[in-house]
């Protein structure tokens, strides 16, 4: 993770006068962590104020390239059947509605053959109700006669219905269905068509297979959008929302980098790794950003005013952050300080420094090693 300064207030020369942290008192000379530089050490050292400064974040995420899930297609057969021919291969552009391969399916012919047999049930039950009525009028027949025939008319349509459902669901189209219903001629050939405008990315399929619709033989994707996805500490998460802009790294890609922005940041942290799943919708109209390359999502957080400290001046030890603070132009204090999750060249400070209190900006390396020495003799 990268800081940037947009504007940082620092004094440029040495501050040689002794001050205090308001409501704090100096550390007496004799303390641990108090030490008197001698001439040589002096001249290794520079001091200056501390000041607040504009800080903005660039977190640097490492992620991976993937499909674009709205976007991706898994096709497969409506019916069970054996493959008599294939139209597609992998890498072939296609739209939607062009067919992909072609099977015979004994399945769909018998269904066919039972929604004609329905059709011509109710053909029939028709004649009978016409011919009812006609016999009613002429007083040769009751009304319970004719009820009955309207009763088998209903029942024969329902049928037909169900049978129209049945074909639907086998893939055939309304107008499949009125043009078998018109030629009464069986057809038990089903295609396969693409569902999606898009790329051939998966075949598993061949001549002669006989597939279930439960099998995916295709699998279509558009590539004019990828999604990055990247996982972020939990403790920055903070940092990021959706509909955030970012920008795209790619290391086997030369040019620019791409922009796009965040479309998911996770409600939830993973427990294994302490992180939060984010995701970002990338623009790929020329398709150079392909699936599963590595990649890194750079954020850019809004700057924010907050007291800055180097990241040359910070002291650590074990898990905590130090910096010396000068209490006269011989004597310097090492006091632990809070420091904000940004990284880089400069610190934001939650805690420990005031504005204005003389820290040691370099040479903070070479007045620890003296501390620790003397504190050894």
């Amino acid at each position: 993770m990268h800081v940037f300064v947009l504007a940082l207030v620092f004094s440029l020369v040495l501050f040689p006068s002794c001050l205090v942290a308001e409501g704090q008192e100096g550390p007496s000379p004799d303390s641990a962590n108090t030490i008197e530089v001698s001439d040589i050490l002096a001249q290794q050292i520079k001091v200056r104020p501390v000041g607040h400064g504009r800080v903005r974040d660039t977190l640097r995420l490492p992620g991976r390239v993937q499909l674009d899930e709205q976007r991706l297609a898994r096709i497969g057969a409506s019916v069970t059947g054996r493959i008599t021919a294939l139209y597609a291969i992998l890498g072939q552009e296609v739209q939607r509605g062009d067919i992909l391969a072609e099977l015979n399916s004994t399945e769909l012919g018998a269904a066919q053959a039972a929604y004609l047999k329905a059709a011509s049930q109710v053909s029939l039950r028709k004649l009978a109700v016409s011919r009812a009525q006609r016999l009613l009028a002429g007083d040769v027949i009751g009304s319970a006669e004719l009820q009955e025939r309207e009763g088998e008319l209903v029942a024969a349509q329902v049928e037909m219905q169900a049978g129209a459902d049945q074909l639907r669901v086998l893939g055939m189209t309304d107008g499949d269905i009125k043009q078998l219903t018109r030629n009464r001629q069986i057809d038990s050939h089903s295609h396969i068509t693409a569902t999606l405008n898009g790329v051939v990315i998966g075949r598993r399929i061949s001549l002669g297979q006989v597939v279930q619709p439960s099998d995916t033989l295709y699998t279509i994707a558009d590539l004019s959008h990828v999604w990055l996805v990247a996982e972020i500490p939990e403790n920055q998460a903070y940092l990021v929302r959706e509909g955030q802009e970012a920008e795209v790294e790619i290391p086997a890609l030369p040019g620019p980098s791409a922009r796009g922005q965040l479309i998911y940041v996770a409600d939830v942290v993973d427990p294994n790794t302490r992180t939060v799943t984010v995701r970002m919708d990338v623009p790929n109209p020329q398709r150079q950003i392909r699936p599963n390359m590595l990649a890194s999502i750079v954020i850019h957080t809004r700057a924010t005013p907050e007291l800055v400290v180097p990241a040359q001046a910070i002291v650590r030890q074990g898990r905590e952050d130090f910096v010396f603070v000068q209490n006269d132009p011989r004597h310097f204090t090492l006091r632990p300080v809070k420091l904000g999750p940004n990284g880089g060249e400069f610190r934001g400070v939650v805690s420990g420094l005031t504005v204005g209190e003389p820290i040691v900006v370099e040479g903070a390396f070479h007045l620890n090693n003296e501390r620790l020495r003397r504190n050894l003799d």
